[in-house]
């Protein structure tokens, strides 16, 4: 056995006995600068231990996403419908979708970004195959000619009202105009306003009656519009009262389209207030039309990782549009790449978001407005978006974890003023490099080192300050005294 007279000789801290220890105010006093001090320094070396330290490489893109890239968005249209607007997307191999609808989803939204309803259920506009009757010219006016000034009284007489709005410079307006009197004396003969009064048909011409097509949403020429019970608001959540029509615009197919919509209202309609006593059914060929002349756009297109654009614009098949008219003025609330990021790597990028650019959505909550006149008419509206991929890794037990990963770009955008219809179009050209930013965790072995060594090396320092003060004291009580040295 080892006695304790031998374990007490390899004590370091021999103790000196209390009494022969003497305090002194110089003591004191540097006690308590040195306790100042150890705070100080541990408060900043725990600072630095807590502190993110990155470095930052440029490497090839190693994506785990694949070839595709998801860009997600949601813009504003104030003066641009619902009914034509359409997102396509094309790049440099060829690729070429013209209005996607699966990803998409569309509200109707006032000039201030309110919504005014519900979802804008488009979905794809059908394809017109009879644009109208064989024959070059139909003599005879079947129609009613509408203004300002007698629109609202026709509405209000009759329980369905069917208007054609046209352009005389539009090629599908002219194809559109012999069957549409043809049907007009057609239904005037079967159901005759004075005796029966339930149908009537017209026509507007909006170089005319540029208010009242503006009144009416009307973008796109020919429009046909059935406008019931004198009203074009419902009261049911504020949605229209009338449909847009776009089904085959031959003579044939345009009077079942009229006898559809008149055999669902009893003959003494127009005498008993106007009430709709109609069975909606589901037509394709016949959509609620659009109550205010903006849209919000949202959803979001997976492309592949080549440049390319996506394209926002009015679109048909089967209708002109005005150029002069057609203003793409937007704003964006969001336009992002990559993946959606989840609750945990959003707190992760607003941690990191210092050290990472802070450029993942850099076109949020910019305008981009024309004011519509003469000097402003026919503007596109591009955007050029250089895109780079940012991927930030942390190492733990000498292995990379992925942190976070986002796609951050620049951006350029012009207005560009052109003959064709104004369209908005977000140019996007992904970079074949990524920034690699790892972040260097400090281990705690030594964080716990250089406390040790903080509180040590003041003490020590404190140590020798206090010996040299206290003893040039003493020699300057000698001195004196006159005692010698």
């Amino acid at each position: 056995m080892i006695s304790s007279s031998k374990l007490k000789s390899v004590d370091f801290y021999r103790k000196i006995p209390r009494d022969l220890t003497e305090a002194s105010l110089s003591g004191a006093g540097l006690s308590i600068v040195a306790a100042l001090a150890m705070v100080f320094l541990f408060g900043m070396e725990l600072s630095t231990y807590l502190a993110v330290n990155t470095t930052t490489s440029v490497i090839v893109d190693r994506s785990s996403d694949g070839d595709f890239l998801r860009i997600d968005f949601n813009m504003s249209f104030p003066a641009l419908s619902c009914e034509f607007a359409s997102v396509d997307v094309s790049d440099v191999l060829g690729t070429n979708r013209l209005n996607i609808t699966k990803t998409i989803r569309k509200y109707s939204i006032d000039r201030n970004l309110v919504p005014t309803g519900s979802e804008f259920h488009s979905g794809p506009i059908p394809t017109v195959s009879k644009h109208g009757d064989d024959v070059e010219e139909y003599h005879g006016d079947g129609s009613v000619d509408l203004s300002s000034h007698n629109f609202d009284s026709y509405s209000h007489q009759y329980p369905i009202l069917v208007v054609n709005f046209y352009a005389p410079w539009c090629y599908w307006s002219n194809r559109l105009k012999p069957s549409w009197e043809k049907t007009a004396n057609i239904i005037r003969e079967r159901y005759d306003p004075e005796m029966d009064g339930r149908i009537l048909l017209g026509s507007v011409d909006c170089t005319k009656e540029v208010e009242l097509c503006k009144r009416h949403h009307i973008q796109g020429y020919p429009s046909i519009r059935f406008f019931r019970k004198g009203s074009d608001m419902k009261e049911n959540q504020g949605h229209h009262d009338h449909d847009s029509y776009y089904g085959e615009r031959d003579t044939e197919s345009l009077v079942a389209a009229m006898e559809t919509y008149v055999a669902n209202i009893p003959k003494e309609a127009h005498m008993l207030a106007l009430e709709d006593k109609s069975n909606k059914t589901v037509d394709p060929a016949k959509r609620p039309a659009p109550m205010t002349s903006g849209c919000r756009i949202e959803g979001f297109v997976r492309v592949k990782k080549v440049p390319g654009s996506v394209v926002i614009s009015a679109r048909s098949g089967s209708h002109s549009f005005d150029p002069s008219q057609i203003n793409v003025s937007h704003y964006v609330t969001q336009f992002s790449f990559g993946k959606r990021l989840s609750s945990k790597m959003f707190s992760e990028l607003k941690r990191l978001l210092p050290y990472v650019g802070g450029h993942h959505d850099r076109l949020a909550g910019q305008s981009y407005i024309v004011k519509h006149g003469d000097i402003n008419a026919n503007v596109t509206i591009e955007h050029y978006l250089q895109i780079v991929k940012t991927e930030l890794v942390t190492l733990r037990s000498s292995k990379e974890l992925k942190v976070l990963e986002e796609y951050e770009y620049t951006a350029h955008s012009s207005l560009v003023h052109s003959f064709y219809v104004p369209v908005v179009k977000f140019h996007f050209e992904p970079s074949p490099m990524q920034v690699l930013v790892t972040e260097l965790p400090k281990s705690f072995s030594h964080f716990l080192t250089n406390v040790c060594a903080i509180i040590g090396g003041v003490f020590t320092v404190a140590g020798i300050l206090d010996s040299i003060l206290h003893n040039t004291l003493r020699l300057v009580k000698k001195i004196e005294l006159g005692k010698d040295i």
